[in-house]
Parts: C-alpha cells; structure tokens; sequence
C-alpha cells in the first residue's frame, strides 16, 4: 500500500486575495465539529446539509455555494460539490438541495464535482487519513451569472469566483474514517 503520509495543506481561501465576510450557518453541521454520517458518503446517504447565509455586501447580483476538502491526496483537493448562478434573492439551501437541479431555482445549476455528479457528493476520506477538513463556501458575486456551462470544472468556477468575489462565507468541519489500529494518521501537523 503506498504511504499517504504528507503535511497538511493551508486553508485554501488563506491563498486567495483576501475579500469582507459575511456568516454561513446549517442546522446540519457545525464549524469544527464532526460531520454526521448521513451527510457523507462514506457511511450515509450523502446528503447536502441546509445552510443558510446572512449579512452579505449590497449589490451582491449572485451566489455560488461549495463544498472542498483541501486535505485529499491529491494536488489539487478534492471538489464535493459545487451550485453557480443561485439568484441574489437566495439565501439558504434546505437539506438534500445538493440531489439535483430540479431542487435548485432559477438559473441556477451544479458542477460537476470530482467525483464525477453533477450533485453533492459527500465526505468519503482514505480510512486512517485522520480528520479532513470539509470547508463549505458562498462567495457573494457582482454578476449574475459566471457565464459557465454545466461542463465546466469546479476549478474553472472558483477562478471565475475569484475575480467577481464581493465577500465570502465559510464553514468548516471535519470528517475521518478508522484506519488501522494504532497506526498514526497521514496527514501530519496542525489542522
């Protein structure tokens, strides 16, 4: 079996221009805490949990709504889920919203994400990986759409972000799954 051990990798918007925040709530998940199983798809039904959103700039003319776990083996992390073009009037998403576009309003669509759906997919970490971060993310856009078609990467997506980004909401929290007995995790360092 091949060693994952690795340093853990920064917080991913640290590495971005640094934009106003606002607040990202869920009655599903809380910030530090560990993701139920349901919500992942690891171990449960993996469905989206509800956020709702608050106290973002005026003329915000968009959303975008995320899911990344920046501690994936990989160089890039890893995309669980990814919505664009969420109308400005949008401000929460109820529980399973993630399943499809049919639960989306307006123009609004999904990406598709790494695991190959255009849904949510959730946690599913290596087994004794220890705790990845799972850092959900609304950024407040100043357009109304990104100009992205359902084809488009996640990547493609948070570039777009990136240059029309009046604020951003984050909430992160953790998810692992047992490896094997005693063994240290992989992912080495502070989380």
């Amino acid at each position: 079996m091949t060693d994952l051990r690795r340093p853990r990798p920064p917080f991913p918007y640290d590495l971005l221009p640094a934009v106003p925040t606002f607040t990202l709530e869920s009655t599903d998940i809380a910030a530090g805490a560990r993701i139920s199983d349901r919500f992942t798809a690891a171990a449960g039904e993996s469905i989206s949990p509800a956020l709702s959103w608050s106290g973002f700039p005026e003329g915000t003319a968009s959303f975008t709504v995320s899911c990344f776990d920046p501690d994936a083996p990989t160089p890039s992390g890893w995309w669980h889920w990814t919505i664009v073009d969420l109308d400005a009037s949008t401000t929460s998403l109820p529980q399973g919203a993630g399943a499809s576009d049919l639960t989306l309003d307006g123009a609004a669509f999904h990406l598709r994400g790494d695991s190959g759906d255009h849904a949510y997919f959730g946690p599913y970490p290596p087994a004794g990986d220890g705790d990845h971060r799972y850092v959900f993310t609304v950024h407040a856009l100043d357009v109304e759409t990104l100009g992205l078609d359902d084809e488009a990467t996640p990547a493609m997506a948070a570039f777009q972000m990136a240059q029309h980004a009046l604020a951003r909401a984050t909430l992160t929290a953790v998810y692992s799954l047992p490896g094997e007995a005693g063994a240290a995790p992989f992912l080495q360092g502070p989380a």
